[in-house]
């Protein structure tokens, strides 16, 4: 995208500050964010931070691309407050899109989920039957649900619904400030690092497919550049286990930390992730940049600074 006007919601969290920064270099780009999960200092000076609520009323949507990435992202977080999840998730998209389509926009790209597809090793096309397994699932498919209302309803208007799967950069990007709801690389790194044993579910056999978040980043862009429409999944389709993870980060990091394990505490818990994400990469191109091996010394590099 060059010489447009952009809004980022969730723009000082982690995806979207990376996002909002990015395109800061050819854009106008506004992040909006409420706080909770993001923090202006995650951003750069060309980009504009507005404190709002997606909840609100006149929000900045005078805009030619909207990127909407607020939301409750995690399981806990809805099973903690169902009906304040189901707002933000759900009723903040709609207000969102709403204040944008009166403002003339015409472009979305928005966060979903792969939680939905449920457990599988093989990697998951967009067309695979998918539940609301939990309350988390039920927003992100209430959102693809108004998504393809908006889409059916309005001529010319797109809504790419990007799936992320495992997305992770690190406590030397902008990943510390979300603490524990940060991605286990970020979180596992940092235990080894200080000594720390990481805590493992069940064997630490369970895989996913971990996606840098420059190459989701690339995603979104292409997404509003190719004005996608429908849902995606942006994964790199490699499925790396978790005690696969902590011997490369004890490798990188010249440590020999093991892990504990300990029993899964809670129901429906997602033992394997993979994307197929050859709809998406046909239709825009997209490759990933990074691969896990690589990501990890990413992850690894600020520890080793020190």
């Amino acid at each position: 995208m060059q010489d447009a006007r952009i809004l980022v919601t969730g723009g000082a969290g982690f995806i979207g500050s990376n996002l909002a920064n990015t395109l800061a270099a050819d854009n106008a780009v506004v992040a909006l964010d409420n706080g909770y999960l993001g923090t202006a200092d995650n951003l750069d000076d060309g980009v504009e931070y507005v404190e709002r609520d997606v909840l609100e009323d006149d929000l900045p949507t005078d805009v030619d691309a909207v990127f909407h990435l607020a939301a409750l992202s995690s399981r806990q977080m809805l099973e903690d407050d169902p009906r304040q999840g189901a707002r933000v998730n759900v009723e903040g998209f709609v207000n969102v899109v709403e204040q944008a389509l009166d403002d003339g926009c015409d472009t979305f790209v928005y966060a979903s989920t792969s939680s939905i597809y449920g457990s599988r090793r093989d990697p998951s096309p967009e067309d695979l039957d998918i539940e609301a397994a939990t309350g988390y699932d039920a927003s992100m498919l209430g959102r693809e649900r108004y998504a393809e209302y908006y889409s059916n309803f309005h001529d010319d208007v797109t809504l790419a619904g990007m799936r992320f799967f495992s997305v992770y950069q690190g406590y030397g990007g902008a990943e510390e400030h979300k603490g524990e709801y940060a991605n286990t690389v970020s979180q596992f790194t940092d235990e080894i690092a200080n000594g720390r044993a990481p805590v493992l579910w069940a064997d630490g056999s369970q895989t996913r497919d971990f996606t840098h978040v420059s190459d989701i980043v690339d995603g979104l862009e292409l997404a509003a550049d190719h004005e996608a429409d429908g849902v995606y999944n942006l994964g790199t389709g490699e499925a790396y286990s978790f005690n696969e993870m902590i011997d490369m980060i004890n490798e990188v990091l010249g440590t020999d930390v093991d892990p504990e394990y300990e029993p899964v505490p809670i129901d429906n818990y997602v033992f394997h992730t993979c994307a197929d994400s050859s709809k998406f990469r046909a239709e825009t191109g997209w490759e990933p940049a990074i691969d896990f091996e690589d990501g990890v010394e990413r992850v690894c590099e600020p520890y080793l600074d020190e």
